[in-house]
């Protein structure tokens, strides 16, 4: 390894072991004894690996040289008046429940914790530490399936709140929960983030998660969510990320999956200087399904890596990836898609599929689609695509009056309209197809609010063509 790969992030990684060892004392005095050796053994591991570099295999495309030496604030933890009003979602008969988290800090409720009449709770993860330790030991850091990556053992050293989820067995509840993530600040934040979803026996859940910007500033977001379903437990989550191009947000999720179970999430990513998604998934038992989506929009000099890993484990699961993106300017998309079948595994479905539009010579895509199967009564297949818009679809259009740049915006509209259909809240379905319009337009580079905010209706957006009628 070269010295300048030693380098990268030293003076940050030094900085965050300081501030670990400046505040484990504090820390531990208001957390439980569990999460204090937990938070232990994290920081020396990631004392021994630091971060993830391009001669990790897994990062090879996904450098974060330029984003790890910059300064950022470390003391951000500490109060911070907030000048601008507490976002509030207006979404038009979008009917949620919201919570929000301002610089990675709960700020709803005066104890952090709100229970249903149902017996759901969701709080915040600092306040659940405390409030339910038997829950919290049982299930906390049981889901990580990757030890060895330094961004996910700082959050474990690091984290200092995020979202608490638990549904009981057998409810279904029926109220969506939107989970906002803001970045409102003056400072350079690094942030690490921490959500635990626990969904019991038949339990279902539609889940929210939106990452937002207000203020371009640097801003490093590592944030790590883990998720267990239990036996026939349904869960469908939508992920959304409009972040500036001076933001990099590193997400990790894992997905644990009993018998019977149904996973769906649809990541829409929008904007953002880096992002990168980790998505593990493990069919751990009989009858398990989950389906993992995603659509890109990147431009300038914008990056974005999805690595999906799914895991069957037991027998008669079904598994689907679709990911669609499009790449203009300079800017690069990454799909690592990952489908492990071990022998066990018979009568497994499994599908994988990346499609994408190059915009430009400059835009640069890599695409690793990949199975790795133990088993032999299988059916699975997987492919990628990376080309250009349609010459002679372009020609049809234009030929029937359309111009040439509402023809490039219909062809796009319609690429990435598979992904966009198959969200099932209508209205939030309606409000990211007007979303993705504007994006592609080129009038959208972060939203004033939530990246699901819909037009003003004093002052309603009007896409050129209805595409409905051609």
């Amino acid at each position: 390894m070269s010295k300048k790969v030693i380098e990268i992030g030293l003076a940050l990684k030094e900085a965050l072991l300081q501030k670990f060892a400046a505040e484990q004392e504090s820390m531990a005095a208001s957390e439980t004894s569990f999460i204090a050796e937990e938070r232990k053994i994290a920081i020396q591991t990631f004392d021994e690996l630091g971060f993830p570099t391009i001669q990790h295999e897994s990062w090879r495309k996904t450098n974060l040289k330029n984003f790890l030496e910059r300064d950022y604030d470390l003391k951000f933890d500490e109060k911070e008046e907030n000048t601008n009003p507490i976002f509030k979602c207006e979404i038009n008969q979008f009917d949620t429940d919201l919570y929000t988290q301002l610089n990675g800090k709960w700020i709803d409720g005066a104890d952090g914790i709100t229970t249903y009449d149902n017996g759901t709770i969701v709080g915040s993860m600092s306040s659940a530490i405390n409030a339910f330790p038997e829950l919290f030991e049982k299930h906390y850091g049981k889901y990580v399936l990757n030890n060895r990556n330094g961004l996910i053992a700082l959050n474990s050293a690091l984290f200092n709140d995020g979202y608490f989820i638990y549904v009981p067995d057998g409810v279904e509840h029926n109220r969506s929960l939107q989970m906002v993530s803001i970045i409102d600040t003056k400072k350079n934040i690094f942030a690490n983030s921490r959500n635990l979803v626990l969904l019991g026996k038949n339990a279902k859940l539609r889940l929210v998660h939106c990452d937002d910007s207000m203020d371009f500033q640097d801003s490093f977001i590592n944030n790590v969510t883990e998720i267990n379903m239990e036996h026939g437990s349904k869960l469908d989550l939508y992920k959304l990320q409009n972040k500036d191009d001076a933001a990099a947000i590193m997400t990790n999720t894992f997905v644990h999956q009993a018998a019977d179970s149904n996973f769906c999430s649809n990541t829409i990513v929008l904007n953002g200087g880096m992002v990168r998604n980790d998505t593990h998934v493990t069919l751990n038992g009989r009858g398990g399904n989950a389906d993992v989506k995603g659509l890109y929009l990147m431009d300038g000099k914008q990056f974005v890596d999805n690595h999906i890993f799914i895991s069957h484990a037991a027998s008669n699961c079904t598994s689907t990836q679709l990911f669609k993106g499009i790449v203009d300017e300079e800017a690069r998309a990454v799909f690592n898609g990952h489908t492990l079948v071990k022998q066990d595994a018979q009568q497994t479905l499994a599908f994988q599929n990346n499609n994408n539009i190059q915009l430009t010579n400059t835009s640069k895509i890599d695409t690793h689609p990949f199975l790795e199967i133990y088993a032999d009564d299988v059916k699975c297949s997987h492919g990628a695509t990376v080309g250009q818009l349609d010459t002679d679809a372009m020609f049809y259009l234009m030929q029937r009056g359309i111009c040439e740049r509402n023809a490039k915006m219909l062809l796009m509209v319609a690429f990435v309209g598979q992904i966009i259909d198959m969200i099932k809240l209508p209205n939030l379905k309606n409000s990211i197809n007007e979303l993705v319009r504007k994006r592609l337009k080129g009038e959208l580079s972060s939203c004033e609010q939530c990246s699901i905010e819909c037009a003003d209706p004093d002052k309603p957006f009007h896409f050129e063509i209805d595409v409905s009628k051609i």
